[in-house]
């Protein structure tokens, strides 16, 4: 057994533990001492890991269960399949004269060939490039002139944006497969006649085996680089953060084209020998989702915020969730209602972990904290990052209740998940990584206890006057109202205080929107908040823009409310300020 196998035999031994108490003292045993130096300077995961334990260990036990939301159909592949199949597309891709360090495209939805070509890009050391079906022309052009395609894998309602803005970049890739079938490209069937068994990529742990774009509130897409260890290897803090065993059904609530997906639907569950459970749907029906989760005996279940709030406004009662052990939200914190309706009806509370498309897990609350949890808390840091809070002048903060950046240090050791480079911009890199601090972009306080806090991102936090709010807290507010389903607070400019805090709110089914329900909401929020960070606009809509994994995209919200300030756009329909509510003048 390789040292590498040894590794991962004795993450899967620590999630099983019952012992919650070791568990936590074993994970901070084997991650908090974990090193680049630790980790040999060759390693395929594929090879190693995959194909050199666990279909050697577990050949026969699914790795995949598929099922279509759409159509009913439904598939499954054995871990000895699943690597057959990846080396069926791997054999391909060479013969087109396809090599390592060469980029692979993936533009496909949740479908098994998904799965498939990102074990083959891993396995030959390709640079997969994940990208959201939803990409426009002008989106893709950008991306192929940044960094010009060499393998195209597309579904096919999307070939046609693909070719047109490969036109327009002026660029061809030597590979053009399609799940389907149109003229000048190759039918992923076509892959089925290759060979099973392919050689694996001879990877030095600083290749690049991933490319994600990920966008900020400013520029253009960004280029986020991870290597042969820091994805494969990095995903053991994921993976010990849910609690994932050998053997478990794992599901997660993602689509393909986003880092969430490569964590929670690939590298986690795959790392640790268990099943991945993967629905494919076009629009999310709440009801038809959860009926697949109790169908398929999901046992550790991951979703965004959106969709689990989407979930308990439902009859959970008429599902079977005996399965479930643990089910955790990633993408921005929980608010408490949507914890204890969950827990209510399943028995099992909802666990907040947080980290990025530039990490694997960095901070959360694993199996070990059930019972310890604090409403609103997205736990403790994972023992794999050193992590910390600065000031706006980079001194870390020891004062508890101070908010300020959330950083990885790097002064002792530089975290194994943490990514390699913002491709091609040294610009951003110095941004980023300041004297012996990675920062992330959030911001974030702990208490006494050592429990960390959620304020928002660094460009999210709303500057009112002197005060900064944190969105997070002012939504949780207002979906604690039951005419509130769901809503998304940001700051829009204003001349005497910077920004005012705006709220958007979805109305529950049997609310509309009117001056009175503007007034209860107002009320509502003046009860529970400080005063400076109640909403001083709330708009109704009925939409909010989002990621295809549900999380909301508050950077199209400003953009919005900067729009209109710059062309002087009236009042909204249903937008309503609170400076206009007489009721409300003895409470400013």
């Amino acid at each position: 057994m390789t040292d590498m196998q040894k590794l991962y035999k004795q993450v899967m031994e620590i999630n099983g533990l019952q012992d919650k108490e070791e568990q936590k003292n074993r994970s901070k045993e084997m991650l908090g001492e974990l090193k680049n130096d630790d980790i040999p300077e060759y390693f395929n995961w594929a090879e190693e890991i995959f194909e050199g334990m666990h279909v050697k260990e577990r050949g026969d036990q699914k790795a995949l269960i598929w099922a279509s939301m759409e159509t009913g159909e439904e598939k499954s592949y054995t871990y000895k399949e699943f690597a057959e199949n990846g080396n069926k597309c791997l054999n391909y891709l060479r013969k087109q004269g396809i090599e390592k360090g060469h980029n692979l495209y993936l533009m496909s939805p949740i479908v098994p060939e998904t799965w498939f070509a990102h074990y083959a890009g891993v396995k030959g050391g390709l640079v997969a490039v994940p990208t959201a079906t939803s990409m426009t022309v002008r989106e893709l052009k950008f991306r192929f002139e940044t960094y010009p395609p060499d393998v195209m894998i597309a579904e096919q309602s999307a070939v046609d944006t693909i070719d047109e803005a490969l036109e327009n970049a002026g660029t061809q890739p030597k590979v053009k497969i399609v799940l389907g079938e149109k003229q000048g490209w190759t039918s992923y069937t076509s892959l089925d006649s290759e060979s099973g068994d392919a050689e694996p990529a001879k990877l030095h742990k600083t290749d690049l085996i991933f490319c994600f774009f990920t966008s900020g509130t400013t520029g253009m897409p960004k280029r986020v680089g991870h290597t042969a260890i820091s994805y494969p290897v990095g995903h053991l803090s994921t993976a010990n953060m849910i609690g994932i065993q050998p053997g478990d059904i794992h599901h997660n609530l993602s689509a393909p084209g986003w880092a969430k997906w490569a964590w929670s639907s690939f590298f986690a569950p795959l790392n640790m020998g268990a099943t991945v459970a993967g629905f494919y749907f076009k629009a999310l029906d709440g009801e038809k989702y959860l009926s697949y989760v109790s169908k398929y005996n999901v046992n550790t279940f991951c979703g965004p915020p959106t969709a689990w709030r989407l979930f308990v406004g439902l009859d959970l009662g008429k599902f079977d969730f005996s399965s479930i052990r643990y089910a955790v939200s990633a993408g921005e914190p929980l608010n408490p209602e949507a914890i204890e309706k969950w827990e209510k009806h399943t028995g099992t509370k909802i666990r907040d972990f947080y980290g990025q498309t530039e990490s694997t897990a960095m901070i959360g609350n694993p199996p070990w904290m059930e019972g310890r949890m604090r409403y609103g808390s997205f736990g403790y840091p994972s023992y794999m990052y050193d992590m910390g809070v600065v000031d706006d002048q980079g001194t870390e903060i020891t004062k508890t209740e101070e908010t300020g950046h959330i950083v990885v240090k790097l002064d002792k050791r530089r975290a194994i998940g943490l990514f390699t480079e913002y491709i091609g911009n040294p610009e951003k890199m110095a941004q980023s990584f300041v004297g012996d601090y990675y920062y992330t972009g959030d911001r974030a306080y702990f208490d006494e206890d050592g429990y960390w806090w959620f304020v928002g991102r660094a460009d999210d936090v709303i500057k009112s006057s002197d005060f900064r709010v944190g969105p997070f807290e002012v939504e949780s507010v207002m979906v604690e109202h039951p005419a509130v389903a769901e809503s998304a607070v940001v700051g829009v400019p204003d001349p005497q205080r910077y920004q005012l805090v705006k709220a958007y709110v979805i109305l529950s089914q049997d609310y509309e929107p009117s001056r009175d329900l503007a007034l209860e909401l107002f009320k509502h929020s003046i009860d529970i908040l400080a005063k400076f960070k109640i909403p001083r606009i709330i708009e109704f809509t009925s939409e909010l823009p989002k990621t295809i994994s549900g999380k909301i995209r508050r950077v199209e919200l400003r953009e919005k409310e900067n729009n209109k300030q710059e062309q002087k756009q009236e009042q909204g329909e249903f937008e309503y300020f609170y400076q206009d509510f007489p009721e409300l003048s003895s409470k400013k």
